[in-house]
């Protein structure tokens, strides 16, 4: 058993001993420590509402749909994949995925020149973030670190500054040789370089790479002067975004997830080493969500992409909304107007008598956005991730509400970089067709 275990969502993790046949990214073996912390963290997560793993029994563990990286008190490593390859050997294609999702919900832009090589990828995922951030730090630092003045009230032998007149006066017989002044002192103690410090002296702890190995400590020489941050929140909050600090934002979201931001919920009292976990709904959900903004600017200027609309509720009680509505997001293209939801769940074009695997809460979910936002006409769409059994070529799936009202099903291509644009092709196109038929029907 080693301490770097790599296996992916709704993987099952076992203490009991496992042969070289047994072990795959859908199961592997961990030790009896890291088995409890887990449990433990996973009971933390159920109390504030939020899903980590299931515990099958005693002896194995299955993960939820939480993607990222996990480290517990006893080393051991537990890097969690998305699952959307079907392939033994898609560690590193899963890997790649992974980064380009994050990056892409965090807003985060790498520095890294030759990110598309697959070596990059063959590093665990916090490594790449380790060294991302030591690319970021090394490019603030060479820009010039921020500095501000500080007042200090000292006593000393020398006057310097200003002297305080009335601390003087209250100095004691015997004395009156020592001077009571106030000063200011130009220092690099700021939350800004508090924080970089703090998150430089983790990766200095936990890289491995050699080259970020040397990076991490030459950038730890420049900031020797800098103190460590004693309050990570609180200095967090005091971040300033002014022209004057421009030049430190492109390292802020790196410095976030080293120093346990991005964690879904806080872990009070516990142990985290590095650790980094995202749901993998909401990382589907950004990403689609970014892409298609980007791609509806080509459709001209009326088109817009909207995101958590919140202005309708499924009811009222005394005047007041009850149970709202929020779909994740709405597209505007000219003249039409689609409400649609995304769900990280794998269809199976196969399992037709299972209807395709979908979801019968998901289909009362979108008939309420379609009553409440769309008025009970038009097309709403679901969007699912295209994957070896639901892939991008297939052809939208139809539902029929009523005679007004439809629900389109489509795959969405996170691998091809032109799945936006194709995707509000194909959209206006399908709805075209849909309201003539409609209009047909009607008709007749």
């Amino acid at each position: 058993m080693t301490n770097m275990i790599v296996v992916r969502e709704y993987a099952r993790l076992t203490t009991a001993p496992l042969t070289a046949a047994e072990i795959s990214i859908d199961q592997a073996q961990i030790s009896a420590t890291a088995f409890d912390w887990l449990c433990d963290l996973a009971a933390n997560f159920r109390s504030n509402g939020a899903q980590l793993l299931q515990v099958d029994n005693r002896r194995w563990l299955k993960l939820d749909n939480y993607v990222g990286v996990l480290e517990s008190p006893c080393g051991q490593v537990i890097e969690v994949l998305p699952k959307l390859f079907t392939a033994d050997d898609c560690v590193d294609t899963s890997r790649q995925l992974l980064v380009k999702l994050i990056s892409n919900a965090l807003q985060l832009t790498p520095r890294q020149a030759g990110e598309a090589s697959l070596s990059l990828y063959q590093w665990t995922l916090t490594e790449w973030v380790m060294q991302q951030f030591l690319l970021a730090l090394e490019h603030l630092l060479k820009r010039g670190m921020r500095f501000e003045y500080q007042r200090v009230e000292e006593e000393q032998r020398y006057l310097r500054g200003q002297l305080n007149v009335v601390a003087q006066m209250r100095q004691p017989p015997g004395r009156q040789h020592h001077f009571q002044i106030r000063h200011d002192v130009f220092v690099p103690d700021r939350p800004e370089n508090r924080l970089l410090k703090s998150a430089l002296k983790v990766v200095c702890k936990a890289v491995k790479h050699p080259d970020n190995w040397r990076l991490a400590h030459e950038l730890m020489n420049m900031l020797h002067e800098v103190p460590e941050s004693a309050d990570i929140k609180a200095d967090f909050n005091r971040w300033r975004n002014d022209r004057l600090l421009a030049h430190y934002q492109p390292a802020r979201p790196w410095c976030e997830l080293v120093l346990y931001q991005h964690m879904p919920l806080s872990i009070t009292g516990g142990y985290r080493g590095i650790s980094m976990l995202f749901p993998m709904e909401k990382l589907f959900e950004s990403y689609v969500a970014v892409e298609l903004r980007k791609a509806a600017y080509a459709f001209g200027d009326k088109s817009a992409l909207n995101t958590q609309l919140r202005q309708q509720s499924l009811c009222s009680f005394g005047g007041q909304p009850v149970f709202l509505l929020k779909p994740d997001l709405e597209l505007c293209i000219d003249d039409k107007r689609w409400i649609m939801d995304t769900k990280w769940k794998l269809l199976d074009m196969q399992a037709r008598d299972n209807k395709f695997q979908l979801s019968q809460a998901d289909f009362y979910q979108m008939f309420a956005y379609g009553h409440k936002y769309q008025h009970g006409r038009g097309t709403l769409v679901l969007i699912y991730p295209a994957w070896q059994k639901y892939p991008a070529t297939t052809a939208p799936l139809y539902f029929k509400y009523s005679d007004t009202l439809n629900l389109m099903v489509l795959p969405f291509d996170l691998t091809n970089k032109n799945s936006a644009l194709e995707f509000i092709d194909l959209l206006c196109r399908e709805d075209e067709m849909a309201l003539q038929q409609l209009e047909q029907a009607a008709a007749f």
